[in-house]
């Protein structure tokens, strides 16, 4: 058991509830997600949408910044690679910003997000997520910390440039692998720089 857990971590069979500021009240009437950027097809989903699509389940551990990790966990939701693939990622696309309620954002290498395993998480052990774990929908990226799999995601957006999002402007690793404990050493920047970044990245250079 020990060999699948990454150092400085601690096992438990809760799951904490973490995050920074308000649970969303999210309207799934009005909600959706988006996939854009460097991308040959961009597109907007509903909430229903998103429920039609083809979906698989995922098992797998999960490893907290804050040192504590769960091993067994099953999710259940549709691929990433699946939206990938329907937009139609462009070549120079090398990163991607994944937009949250409430303007929070992370970001993730395309390595990193084009993974089997992969998922818009919908349920967890079976059971639909509940509100403070990101219901109604989740990012899963379980080869990462887990502030990385953004809860209440919205959207996608793929650039060509490594912009750093929310928490990796507030000090938190710009990769986050658990098993190199990549925690901390992120770099805030300037709205200029962040801007000069994303104009860079819009025009794919």
């Amino acid at each position: 058991m020990t060999d699948r857990l990454p150092p400085g971590q601690v096992l438990t069979t809760k799951w904490p509830v973490l995050h920074y500021g308000d649970v969303p009240a999210a309207e799934t009437r009005i909600w959706s997600f988006e996939v854009s950027g460097l991308v040959e097809r961009p597109f907007t989903l509903t909430y229903d949408e998103l429920l039609q699509l083809p979906r698989k389940t995922v098992r797998c551990d999960i490893h907290c910044v804050t040192r504590w990790s769960r091993l067994d966990d099953s999710f259940e939701g549709v691929p990433v690679k699946l939206l990938l693939e329907r937009a139609g990622v462009k070549p120079e696309a090398k990163y991607c910003l994944v937009h949250a309620e409430q303007g929070f954002t992370t970001n993730l290498p395309l390595a990193d997000l084009d993974r089997e395993e992969n998922l818009i998480a919908l349920k967890w052990n079976g059971e639909w997520l509940t509100p403070e774990h990101g219901w109604p929908a989740r990012l899963l990226v379980p080869h990462l910390y887990l502030w990385k799999s953004a809860k209440w995601v919205r959207g996608l957006e793929l650039l060509g440039e490594d912009i750093p999002g929310f928490w990796e402007q507030n000090g938190y690793h710009m990769r986050g692998d658990p098993w190199r404990e990549e925690r901390y050493g992120g770099r805030a920047l300037t709205q200029h720089e962040i801007n000069r970044l994303r104009n860079r990245s819009k025009k794919g250079v």
